[in-house]
C-alpha cells in the first residue's frame, strides 16, 4: 500500500504556494459558482424554449451524470500526464461549453453545452485540490484544505445571489459569461504561474499504464447508479427499470472491484481501504454530504414557498450558512495542522447532526430570527468538519496519488450529495402522493391547499430524520478515524 513517504515540498520565500492557491482558485470559484447558479436558471430556459420543466432538468442531470461518471478515471490521467496541462485544458474545455450554452439555440444545443462544461469541470475538480495541497507543506495542509473550503463556500453561496439579478437585468444566458469570466482569468494565471516541477507533477518520470478498463467500467456504474436513484423518468420504484438498474449497478460495481485487485495499475487502489483512517474517513465524507444535502435542496424551496421570499432575498438568507462555512473551515483547517483533525470532525458532524433535528421541526410560521440563525449554525458545523475530513484522507497516501485522491473526494461528495437529494426527493413526493397532493415541488409557493401544505411539512420532517440516521453514522465514523502512522513515523 502508499505511504505518505514523499518529502513535502517548502514554500520559497516567494509565497509561490499562495500565487498557485489564487491561480486554480479563480476556476475552483467558476466551478462551483457554475453548479450552484444554473438552478435559477431553469425556469426561464423552459419558457424559452417551450419544454417542460421535468425536460429541462437534464441541463442539471447531465451535469451531475457527466461529472461522477468521468471524475475519478481523470484523477488518475492528472496523475500520470502532469498537472498544470490538464488543469489549463479542462478550463479551455469549460470555457468552450459556456460559449456553446451562451449561444444554444434549443434545449438539445444546450444539453450538450452543459455536457462539455462538466468534462471541463470534473477535470479541473480533479486536479486542483491535487495542485493546491501538493504545493503547501504537509503542517500546512489543513490550512490549505480550508481555503479550498472557503472557496467552495464562497462559489456556492454567490449562484443565487448573483443569478437573480442577472436573470432579472438580462436573461439565462448571460449567467454563462459570469462563469466563463473568471474561468478565462484562471487559464491566464496558470500558464504563467504554474511549474509541474513546483506543484508535485510526475513529469519526466516512467509513466504507469492507464487502466481503460476501471475507467469504463466505473464510468458505467456509477452512471447507472445515479439515474436509477434519481430517477428522472419517473419510472415506479418497483418498476423493471428501477430493480434491473439497481440489481445491473451492483454487478458492476463488483466487476470493477475484482478487476481493480488484480490489474497492476488501478486507477484506484482499492487496498487504500486496509488503512483504517482512510476507510472511516471516506465513510464519515461520504455519510455526513448524504445527510446534510437536503439544506441545500430543501431549504430554498422552505423559505421561497413558506416564508414568501423571492428568489434574491433567498439567495441573501442562504447566504448567511455558506458565509458560517467561510469563516469555521478557515478556523478548522488552520488549528487542525496543530491540534488534529479529530475534534473538529467531531464537533462539525455533531453539531449537523442537531441542526438536522432542528430544522425538521420547522413550520410554515417558523420567523426569520430563527431560521437564520440555524442556517448560520449549520454552515459553521459544515466548516468544521470538511477540511480536517480531507486531511485525514489525504494523510495516508502520497503525493504522487493527490491527483487521483482530489477526484476521490470530489466524488464522493458528488454522489453523497446526489443520492441524499435523491432521496429527499422521494420521501417528500412519497409522502405527498399517499395523501392525495399531487403538486410538483416547483408548484408549492402557488398552493392555498392545506392538505398540500402540511403534506410536503410531514415530508420534510421525516425526510430530516431519515438524513439524521446517515449523519448519526458519519459521527460514529468520525470517532473511528484515528491520526495515521506513516511506516516511518
Amino acid at each position: 500500500m502508499t505511504t505518505n513517504t514523499s518529502p513535502s515540498p517548502v514554500p520559497a520565500s516567494d509565497n509561490y504556494h499562495w500565487k498557485v492557491f489564487w491561480a486554480v482558485g479563480i476556476a475552483l470559484f467558476a466551478m462551483v459558482l457554475d453548479f450552484s447558479i444554473v438552478f435559477l436558471a431553469l425556469s426561464s430556459i423552459a419558457d424559452e424554449f417551450d419544454v417542460t420543466l421535468r425536460a429541462v432538468t437534464w441541463v442539471a442531470i447531465s451535469t451531475s451524470l457527466v461529472t461522477s461518471a468521468i471524475m475519478l478515471p481523470l484523477g488518475r490521467v492528472s496523475d500520470i500526464t502532469g498537472r498544470k496541462k490538464f488543469h489549463i485544458s479542462g478550463m479551455v474545455f469549460f470555457v468552450a461549453g459556456a460559449l456553446l450554452a451562451f449561444t444554444a439555440q434549443n434545449l438539445q444545443m444546450l444539453i450538450v453545452a452543459r455536457v462539455v462544461m462538466a468534462i471541463g469541470a470534473s477535470m479541473g475538480q480533479a486536479v486542483v485540490f491535487a495542485i493546491i495541497v501538493g504545493t503547501f507543506p504537509d503542517t500546512e495542509r489543513g490550512k490549505a484544505l480550508g481555503m479550498i473550503t472557503t472557496m467552495v463556500a464562497i462559489g456556492a453561496a454567490a449562484g443565487p445571489i448573483i443569478a437573480g439579478p442577472i436573470i432579472q437585468a438580462f436573461d439565462w444566458r448571460a449567467v454563462f459569461m459570469v462563469t466563463l469570466i473568471p474561468t478565462v482569468g484562471g487559464i491566464i494565471a496558470s500558464i504563467i504561474v504554474l511549474d509541474d516541477e513546483r506543484i508535485g507533477s510526475i513529469v519526466g518520470q516512467v509513466r504507469e499504464r492507464y487502466d481503460w478498463i476501471s475507467a469504463i467500467v466505473s464510468a458505467a456504474a456509477l452512471s447507472l447508479i445515479i439515474l436509477t436513484i434519481s430517477n428522472p423518468f419517473a419510472f415506479d420504484w418497483g418498476s423493471p427499470q428501477i430493480i434491473g438498474g439497481f440489481f445491473i449497478s451492483v454487478a458492476l460495481f463488483g466487476l470493477l472491484v475484482r478487476w481493480e485487485l488484480r490489474v497492476e495499475s488501478p486507477m484506484l487502489n482499492l487496498r487504500f481501504f486496509q488503512n483504517s483512517t482512510f476507510a472511516w474517513s471516506t465513510t464519515a465524507r461520504f455519510s455526513a454530504f448524504l445527510g446534510g444535502s437536503a439544506m441545500f435542496f430543501l431549504m430554498p424551496i422552505f423559505v421561497q414557498s413558506f416564508m414568501g421570499y423571492d428568489q434574491s432575498s433567498a439567495g441573501l438568507i442562504m447566504f448567511v450558512g455558506a458565509l458560517g462555512m467561510g469563516i469555521s473551515s478557515q478556523m478548522s483547517g488552520r488549528l487542525s495542522d496543530k491540534y488534529g483533525f479529530r475534534i473538529f470532525t467531531f464537533l462539525g458532524i455533531s453539531t449537523m447532526l442537531v441542526m438536522n433535528i432542528v430544522f425538521s421541526f420547522f413550520v410554515a410560521d417558523t420567523p426569520l430570527y430563527l431560521v437564520v440563525p440555524a442556517l448560520f449554525i449549520n454552515g459553521v458545523a459544515m466548516g468544521l468538519w470538511m477540511a480536517p475530513n480531507m486531511s485525514a484522507t489525504l494523510s495516508t497516501v502520497s503525493r504522487g496519488d493527490y491527483g487521483t485522491m482530489s477526484a476521490f473526494l470530489n466524488l464522493v461528495r458528488n454522489v453523497g450529495s446526489v443520492i441524499g437529494q435523491a432521496l429527499a426527493t422521494a420521501i417528500i413526493a412519497g409522502i405527498m402522493l399517499s395523501r392525495g397532493a399531487e403538486v410538483q415541488l416547483n408548484e408549492l409557493a402557488g398552493t392555498t391547499d392545506l392538505v398540500v401544505t402540511e403534506a410536503f411539512l410531514t415530508g420534510w420532517k421525516v425526510t430530516y430524520w431519515v438524513l439524521a440516521v446517515f449523519v448519526a453514522v458519519a459521527l460514529v465514523a468520525a470517532v473511528k478515524t484515528r491520526v495515521y502512522k506513516t511506516e516511518n513515523s
